[in-house]
């Protein structure tokens, strides 16, 4: 599900920036762009957003304002020291004139100025913590309220697949009615000279409808799209996996009904039912 938080605060004159992008996905996948100095920390904020968000495509970004000047490398001088007194001993061998750029060329000779290694303090990454966890408050809330208006679809899609499996029942005895009087129509046409057991037919026919009967269809059919409902209302972490499984159900009896119908009334209706569900799987991928 989609998402996005932003926070920003300050912890020892630092300016942390934290923006939170979440897309929906199947498993968790984090792409996080950290200073260096806090990759010590990515596990625990890897932990963070899982526990917070569970799943998707999350992208974490840190950015670090520094508002404080600091000495952040140390001068080698011994090395310095030795690299000066090499290099006059060379040119006085060679006959060389020393190089008014002598000095700065050594400071550019490796090793002579070294950076210190930055040490994050705890009590800054607890302040970063802070406004972490302040991001994904943010992205959360603006998931949930994505899946509000996801919900609203759901809800109105499957009272659209029970309208119209209510509409259904209208066709159903003139279907009867019609197959019927086909499987008579069809006897006189190709055995009309042959004596019919008129008893024998009626159970033939009675067996055939019951073959193609969609009662128990439509009441699995309804059953399923109150059980949709109801686990859309549960107050559960995540239920996405069991409202895919529901609408596999739906669409099984869905299918039954159209290949039963044999009505091509029955058969426009389905497939209406049929487009409501494809609709409903599509926005399912974008829910926990």
């Amino acid at each position: 599900m989609t998402g996005y938080g932003r926070a920003d605060g300050e912890v020892n004159n630092t300016k942390f920036t934290v923006e939170v992008k979440t897309l929906n996905s199947k498993q968790f996948d984090m792409v996080s762009r950290i200073p260096y100095v806090y990759k010590e920390k990515e596990l625990q904020i890897r932990s963070l957003l899982q526990q917070k968000l569970e799943r998707g495509k999350i992208e974490i970004t840190v950015a670090v304002e520094e508002s404080k000047a600091e000495v952040n490398y140390t001068l080698n001088r011994e090395l310095a020291k030795k690299y000066y007194l090499e290099i006059i001993e060379l040119q006085q061998e060679l006959g060389v004139e020393s190089n008014p750029l002598l000095f700065s060329s050594i400071l550019k000779l490796p090793e002579v100025i070294q950076s210190i290694p930055e040490k994050l303090e705890e009590e800054e990454w607890e302040g970063m913590q802070k406004i972490v966890q302040e991001a994904l408050s943010l992205c959360d809330v603006s998931r949930i309220n994505e899946g509000k208006v996801l919900e609203n679809d759901f809800v109105e899609r499957i009272a659209s697949i029970a309208s119209l499996l209510s509409e259904v029942e209208k066709y159903e005895d003139q279907r009867i009615r019609r197959i019927r009087d086909k499987i008579k129509a069809d006897l006189d046409k190709y055995f009309n000279e042959t004596k019919i057991d008129e008893n024998r037919l009626e159970q033939e026919i009675v067996y055939y409808i019951e073959k193609i009967d969609i009662t128990e269809e439509k009441v699995r059919l309804k059953n399923h799209c109150n059980y949709f409902i109801q686990t859309l209302a549960e107050d559960e972490t995540s239920n996405g996996k069991k409202l895919n499984f529901i609408s596999q159900e739906i669409g099984r009896e869905i299918n039954t009904i159209g290949s039963k119908a044999n009505d091509s009334d029955i058969q426009k209706l389905v497939v209406q039912m049929k487009d409501e569900l494809e609709k409903i799987k599509e926005q399912l991928f974008n829910i926990l």
